[in-house]
């Protein structure tokens, strides 16, 4: 049994603060090991639930947060920056996979909500349905047929899970106060969470079906906070701007709107400008 780790910041035990996830601060350095401790409890789960091969993909940022010095030796990293399949790196070989450290998306309630951009972008949707990182890379999961069979972040990272991926266990390590705020399990209950659900979580994939793709095509539909970040968004081909804060596009597979989504994300935030986004 062959497992991806997307591994996320955001929805990590103890994070609830900007600087907890922005590399180079001292807020990061210390909850890149909370983080490293959430994804072992992860891996130790997996192994003890069948597990043969285990990936880990950092996929936070600048996509080098976890330490491997202190992975369990087990795992494998996937560490760096401009992976073909980004977040979902690794999914094409896997017979699973684990969103650890998840979050909800911009313009929903939860801990440091966002979608890919930390502000600018307020609004995401998926064929009419609002959307977030979890739904789109479930997407792209699905059209490799691997399942996604645990998800960890805060509560209503959870409870939206049930959405995206009906079939996955859950592991919330944090209940959501406020965008920057809230009640945190300790890491020796969280780890203790998470390593149990993914074990459990193995037990699922044999007894359901590999998922299907969902049929494209796909449109994608954005909101910005500002009308010179869609302008911006707008020049990458096939896309258009349908409002002066909007933008939209649709892609025939998951994989190739993903990939238009991180350019037009990438592109939006090049355009922002530091004192007047």
């Amino acid at each position: 049994m062959r497992v991806m780790i997307s591994a996320d910041m955001e929805g990590a035990t103890g994070v609830t603060w900007p600087e907890d996830v922005e590399p180079g601060t001292p807020a990061w350095d210390r909850m890149r090991r909370l983080m490293t401790g959430d994804v072992n409890a992860c891996v130790e789960g997996l192994f003890a639930g069948g597990a043969t091969h285990v990936l880990v993909n950092d996929a936070h940022y600048t996509q080098r947060n976890l330490l491997i010095e202190d992975l369990d030796e087990r795992a494998t990293l996937l560490t760096g920056r401009h992976k073909p399949l980004g977040m979902m790196h690794g999914v094409q070989d896997a017979d699973a996979a684990v969103f650890l450290g998840y979050h909800t998306g911009a313009g929903q309630s939860g801990v440091l909500a966002h979608t890919y951009l930390g502000v600018g972008l307020t609004g995401f949707r998926i064929n009419g349905q609002d959307a977030d990182e979890g739904r789109m890379n479930s997407l792209m999961a699905a059209e490799y047929g691997v399942p996604v069979v645990l998800v960890t972040g805060d509560d209503l990272t959870c409870a939206a899970a049930g959405k995206w991926a009906p079939g996955a266990l859950t592991a919330s390590v944090k209940e959501c106060v406020s965008r920057y705020a809230a009640v945190c399990l300790p890491p020796a209950r969280s780890g203790a969470l998470i390593r149990l659900q993914a074990e459990l979580s193995l037990d699922r994939v044999s007894s359901q079906q590999r998922p299907e793709p969902v049929p494209g095509p796909y449109l994608f539909e954005v909101d910005f906070h500002a009308t010179h970040l869609a302008e911006a968004a707008a020049a990458v081909p096939g896309v258009e701007q349908t409002g002066p804060c909007s933008i939209a596009y649709t892609s025939v597979t998951a994989t190739e709107a993903a990939r238009t989504f991180k350019v037009c994300t990438t592109v939006a935030g090049a355009a922002a400008e530091d004192h007047f986004e």
